[in-house]
């Protein structure tokens, strides 16, 4: 198990004041060579999840490994065993990127040919071949993104938590960086938050959605897609525009009717209606022509908003 989190609790406490619940009784595990989609509101308890797991703070309650290490009594070993891009991705804007880089491999233990493979290896996997001369205060918020992963990937290590790692790029960066995050998933286990949900769809097939200090979803994309208690979203479009489009209202547990325009309607209705039928027979008794019928799948967007709609800020 390259991440184990059991019975998590984080409480934080100041004087005077009630303790806040940041993380409450959580469980999951990453198993070696996932990619894992770590999802929530803004205060849900993500990043104070990623910190506990990188031995950044201590937890309340429960039980964290990484790579088989605890994080309260091997914290150290916890560190060599992880990468990780924190939200806030902390760099000295003074140096140069590959001095940087040589900083921090260094730390990790790595040493002459074997620290210069590294930092060449890096700076070619991310993308900064034309910035590694420039220091890192020149470098736009895009490309001090690419140094803070590369700096999270210099030694090497089985397992990457990334908190927000695609912030500030643009869409051709996020492409690129998609790409490599997609490449080193191959090889180790990622853990990642992100708010951008094309992000998720295009590199997890696993998702953790947590709101409110507890996880609400743990499982693959499309049984996601198919558990959850939302709605059927069809798209009907008609020969010509209906003349009374209330007539939809017709359809068996019908929530919502959308007109689209050039006679197209989206219609939601309960998770549980066989709603294509009755379009069809609906369109047969009123004497419709139906020129076109399809099925939305319901979206990771979707479903985050499910989830996590009655959130509210701690």
């Amino acid at each position: 198990m390259s991440i184990l989190v059991q019975n998590l609790t984080k409480l934080y406490t100041r004087p005077g004041a009630p303790a806040q619940r940041a993380v409450d009784a959580i469980s999951f595990a990453v198993q070696p060579g996932e990619i894992v989609g770590f999802l929530g509101p803004n205060g849900a308890g993500k990043s104070t999840t990623m910190k506990i797991a990188t031995a950044y703070l201590p937890p309340t309650e429960g039980t964290v490994k990484v790579n088989g290490f605890d994080v309260r009594t091997h914290s150290i070993d916890v560190r060599r065993s992880l990468g990780y891009l924190p939200e806030h991705n902390p760099l000295y804007l003074d140096m140069y990127v590959k001095e940087f880089l040589n900083v921090a491999g260094s730390l990790h233990g790595l040493r002459g040919a074997v620290l210069r493979q590294r930092v060449t290896d890096m700076i070619e996997l991310v993308g900064l071949g034309l910035e590694q001369r420039k220091k890192i205060g020149q470098l736009s918020k895009g490309y001090r993104q690419r140094v803070g992963l590369a700096q999270a990937l210099i030694h090497n290590p089985p397992v990457l938590i990334l908190d927000e790692p695609t912030t500030g790029l643009d869409p051709n960066q996020l492409s690129e960086i998609r790409q490599v995050i997609r490449t080193i998933g191959r090889e180790k286990t990622v853990l990642f938050s992100t708010h951008i949900m094309q992000e998720v769809e295009a590199l997890c097939d696993r998702v953790i959605i947590i709101n409110r200090g507890r996880i609400v979803a743990d499982g693959e994309l499309s049984t996601l897609r198919e558990t959850s208690d939302g709605s059927v979203v069809v798209v009907a479009e008609f020969e010509r525009d209906l003349a009374d489009a209330t007539v939809l209202n017709e359809l068996p547990g019908i929530r919502q009717i959308d007109a689209l325009g050039e006679s197209r309607y989206r219609l939601t209705a309960d998770k549980d209606s066989d709603l294509r039928a009755a379009i069809f027979r609906l369109a047969a008794d009123k004497n419709l022509t139906l020129v076109g019928l399809k099925q939305q799948e319901s979206s990771l967007e979707g479903i985050f908003r499910e989830l996590t709609k009655t959130n509210s800020e701690p």
